[in-house]
């Protein structure tokens, strides 16, 4: 029986995949580094972890990789590795580091890995123009900003439980890259997050007040932009 050859549109298609599956050698190095409590090497990888995230979707549509395909649910490998970077890492760091006391760093880990999880369950968790329904569980987000801002643990704890209780909610929250309207400036805000991010990192997480300022401010608004849009569906529509 003569085996069927790889074509070079399957080989390119594959070699998406194993872009996407790079995310989850990037996430045992993320763990390593906060079992060690090493938390600026953490974000490090959990930030390339996020550039992978973000770039992989956009070959693949280009790529067709499901139709070429089709028995290889890239859904599935990103959903997973996904889980891994944008939850379980987080609310292990929060645990590990806790600076939030000891019983509310745990039960905050708690209440991020069971309310992701039923999270990722739901098969509608995105509109037609490609919002999130709840709060997307982007607590690597979260998490960083909490580490770099250090509001304190009660108020940090807050945040946890009313990121957890949108993630329910049925409020719409920004995808960056998908959401067609506003998207230049959307994405140029979202770029801003990570470049003061970034900057956070290379300061070694001691940020200085105005990288602090600039990622609370960012972060709000990708925070609240999608609630806004879907209260006025026609902003940023062309001709509105």
């Amino acid at each position: 029986m003569q085996k069927k050859k790889v074509t070079a549109p399957q080989a390119k298609a594959f070699s998406v995949h194993l872009l996407t599956a790079s995310g989850s050698f990037l996430a045992f190095l993320s763990l390593v580094a906060a079992s060690e409590e090493r938390w600026t090497a953490m974000f490090w990888w959990l930030g390339l972890a996020l550039l992978v995230d973000g770039i992989d979707g956009p070959i693949a549509r280009r790529l067709q990789v499901k139709e070429v395909l089709p028995t290889w649910s890239g859904d599935t490998l990103d959903n997973i590795i996904d889980y891994v970077t944008y939850v379980l890492i987080p609310a292990f760091a929060l645990y590990q580091s806790g600076f939030m006391g000891e019983g509310l760093s745990f039960l905050s880990a708690a209440i991020i890995v069971v309310s992701s999880a039923i999270y990722y369950a739901d098969t509608g968790m995105k509109t037609k123009e490609n919002f999130f329904k709840g709060f997307p569980v982007v607590w690597n987000m979260i998490v960083f900003t909490l580490f770099v801002i250090g509001p304190g643990e009660y108020l940090s704890f807050a945040v946890v439980v009313i990121a957890a209780i949108l993630t329910f909610a049925p409020i719409h929250f920004l995808h960056p890259v998908r959401v067609e309207r506003l998207r230049p400036f959307n994405l140029a805000v979202f770029l801003a997050w990570c470049g003061f991010g970034a900057a956070a990192l290379l300061q070694d997480m001691q940020a200085q007040s105005w990288v602090r300022a600039g990622i609370g401010v960012t972060g709000v608004y990708l925070f609240c932009i999608g609630a806004l849009m879907q209260a006025m569906p026609q902003l940023g529509r062309k001709g509105a």
